[in-house]
């Protein structure tokens, strides 16, 4: 569906203040989400955590982005974008100074779950506050910028705190004073800059339930699969390739590990600039293909004990990750009236991110059984077959939907 101009939210305006301060906040709130990714190891020697624990503690995060999604994921449709992602920014402020403190594991079980929240109204309220600040004939660069933003952000993250981890006296102390730092730089741009009546209509504060429109609903499903697929791999991979490293390959580096999760993270958003040349539907397949050799790869490296396998399975696994998350970003939440836009993008991420949780889990609990490396085997498995079915499903309705245009001509 094609948007007028005048279905514009009202008070959504394009000044590159608006657009600079809503991107930079997008990208700080979730690069918070992914700073604790190479320090797991530290945290595990210093508090004895085992694997589960590890990816218990990881998935937290993608709980508490799933909470937030299903509960306020239409808010700001409601109340507009400008309080969402100020308190979206506010809860990554709190996050990181829970951080601060002298770690324990229920306290970075709350870090992780109020970083989770933030990055949760940031997700789905984000993408929607960027979109509407361009013009519907750029709704394709606004979508590019939003998943950029995001998959850039969690990049940024994971390799700036591998960084410090390896420089620093202080690894668990130094990553969250930068991010509190950039966080505050982030609400004050916010508040200075974002547009004040993004959305007209009453405020309602009430939750309420989420909702895809009936017309997108076939495309919906296959875009949460696709993407989903691709972040399912990608969570299993930050969850424990730090503890991988240090293990089974005897590379403690922490810039290391946040280096291969930097690789998969950065890829998706180079995947988004492929993806832009493609049409939606072909990227879609094109990125369910390239999943499953990801997949493959990432199994070599477990079998085979394989850096080379592992940082080719990152790469591989970003690019077409990326091209997974653009095309769904199109068929999905440029689709419909900016009213409903945050509703449909929270829907849209709380998908991913309910795919990105429980695969961790689902590993970390199989390797208490048989081992980290066959738990792991299993899953690359699993991910390679549903991704497989996915791009033939896309296929077969691509090619249904071609036959019925020949006809009607």
């Amino acid at each position: 569906m094609l948007l007028d101009r005048t279905d514009r939210p009202r008070g959504a305006y394009r000044t590159a203040p608006a657009v600079v301060s809503t991107a930079f906040a997008f990208l700080v709130v979730m690069m918070g989400t992914t700073l604790p990714t190479p320090l797991y190891s530290l945290y595990s020697a210093r508090l004895g955590f085992s694997s589960l624990t590890v990816t218990v503690l990881f998935a937290v995060y993608a709980l508490g982005v799933v909470a937030a999604l299903t509960v306020f994921g239409r808010l700001s449709d409601d109340v507009g974008r400008r309080p969402v992602l100020l308190l979206a920014v506010l809860l990554a402020i709190v996050s990181a100074l829970l951080f601060l403190l002298p770690p324990s594991l229920p306290l970075l079980i709350v870090a992780r779950v109020v970083s989770g929240l933030g990055a949760g109204l940031m997700s789905g309220t984000g993408t929607a506050a960027v979109i509407d600040l361009f013009a519907p004939e750029n709704k394709g660069a606004a979508g590019t910028l939003a998943v950029a933003v995001n998959t850039g952000g969690l990049a940024v993250g994971t390799l700036l705190a591998g960084v410090v981890a390896d420089l620093a006296s202080a690894p668990l102390v130094v990553p969250f004073a930068v991010h509190l730092g950039l966080s505050l730089t982030a609400f004050a741009g916010l508040w200075a800059f974002s547009p004040r009546a993004a959305v007209a209509g009453r405020a309602r504060l009430r939750p309420r339930p989420l909702r895809v429109p009936a017309e997108i609903h076939g495309a919906f499903v296959r875009a949460v699969l696709a993407a989903g697929s691709a972040f399912a791999v990608t969570g299993v991979l930050t969850a424990v390739s730090a503890i991988f490293l240090a293990r089974f390959l005897d590379l403690p580096s922490h810039a290391l590990a946040g280096g291969v999760v930097f690789l998969a993270f950065a890829g998706m958003a180079i995947g988004q600039l492929v993806a832009r040349r493609l049409a939606p539907r072909t990227a879609l397949v094109a990125g369910c293909g390239g999943l499953v050799v990801a997949a493959a790869l990432l199994a070599t490296a477990l079998a085979a004990q394989s850096l080379a396998a592992l940082l080719a399975a990152a790469a591989v696994l970003g690019v077409f990750g990326g091209l997974c998350m653009n095309a769904g970003i199109a068929t999905t939440v440029e689709q419909v009236a900016p009213a409903h836009r945050a509703e449909v993008s929270s829907s849209f991420f709380a998908g991913l991110y309910v795919m990105l949780a429980f695969p961790a889990i689902g590993v970390g609990a199989l390797s208490a059984v048989l081992g980290l490396r066959a738990s792991g085997l299993v899953f690359c498995a699993v991910v390679a077959l549903l991704a497989a079915s996915v791009g033939l499903i896309e296929m077969r309705s691509e090619a249904r939907a071609g036959a019925a245009g020949s006809l009607l001509r």
